[in-house]
């Protein structure tokens, strides 16, 4: 027993302390590139929540989703008929990133290549200039059911601070992934927070505040536990 515990506590020790990297140093883009090249474990770069709903419950587990505002009818009613858009569409799916999973994209083309990428390279000019910008936190939602692609541009996106200050994205965009099924449109928004400015800490679970494009008062909250990703 004692043995064991050893064991676990040399793994956990030997292992990169999992946070939310607002800044790449020498030691995170050495652990993200040696994942990459098959050096080392993978990582973990990025959180994703899967809130697609199956049999009335959301694939990443029960209390994925909690009401914001408008009333429980709001949840009730999404998990009762996640395909039924009449009353707007759904968030289906939530990954949160920094530059680390940047750097790992850059690690694995680097590889591909058949080019060995260095922490030099990695952390020098050229490269960090396509990464995001040094404090940023980026939010990718996928979104199935918009009656229009225009209405894409309605959807509202906020981070809530320890002292319930809501935060507004420094900017957003979207991936060029939009496209029309069955009538009605489906793709993934992108927002961009600065969650060390609001006091939130690169180890937290914050709550990510959505409002869909649809003239309701439906608003829902979503844990991100920035500890769970470089």
């Amino acid at each position: 027993m004692r043995r064991t515990s050893l064991l676990a506590l040399a793994v956990l020790l030997s292992a990169p302390a999992l946070a939310w990297v607002p800044k790449l140093e020498e030691t995170s883009a050495k652990n993200v590139i040696d994942g990459a090249y098959g050096r080392r474990d993978p990582v973990p770069t990025y959180q994703m929540l899967d809130l697609s709903v199956k049999d009335g419950r959301f694939a990443a587990g029960e209390g994925a989703v909690k009401v914001f505002d408008g009333g429980d009818r709001c949840l009730a009613d999404w998990l009762a008929a996640p395909s039924d858009f009449k009353q707007g569409s759904r968030p289906v799916g939530i990954i949160v990133s920094g530059q680390a999973d940047q750097l790992y994209f850059q690690a694995v083309d680097a590889r591909d290549n058949f080019r060995n990428l260095s922490v030099a390279e990695a952390l020098g000019a050229d490269l960090s200039a396509k990464r995001m910008a040094d404090g940023l936190l980026r939010v990718d939602v996928q979104v199935r059911g918009l009656p229009t692609e225009k209405a894409r541009d309605a959807y509202l996106a906020r981070l809530r601070g320890k002292d319930g200050k809501l935060i507004a994205p420094t900017r957003r965009s979207y991936v060029n992934d939009f496209k029309q099924e069955a009538g009605t449109w489906s793709g993934t928004l992108v927002y961009y927070f600065e969650p060390l400015k609001a006091g939130i800490g690169a180890s937290d679970k914050v709550d990510l505040l959505l409002r869909t494009e649809a003239d309701t008062n439906c608003a829902y909250s979503v844990t991100l536990d920035l500890g769970s990703f470089q």
